[in-house]
């Protein structure tokens, strides 16, 4: 299989869990995000906690970052 050809099925998947699960729960939800620009995150959320965990995420990501960059140099 053409690793392209996965990577577009993985894809159309993930939308189709996401509109599954934005149907079953039509309730009271909450989000959040994590924008990166370059190793600064930016984490946004509609509660505190989310926003938390997203900052956690974006932490760990710049130290992933900054281990990789310093690896290759």
């Amino acid at each position: 299989m053409n690793i392209i050809k996965l990577g577009i099925y993985l894809i159309l998947i993930g939308f189709a869990l996401v509109l599954i699960g934005t149907i079953l729960s039509a309730g009271n939800t909450s989000f959040g995000g994590l924008i990166m620009i370059g190793p600064i995150p930016i984490a946004f959320g509609t509660s505190p906690e989310i926003t938390v965990i997203a900052m956690g995420i974006g932490l760990l990501l710049i130290i992933t970052y900054f281990i990789i960059g310093r690896r290759n140099a």
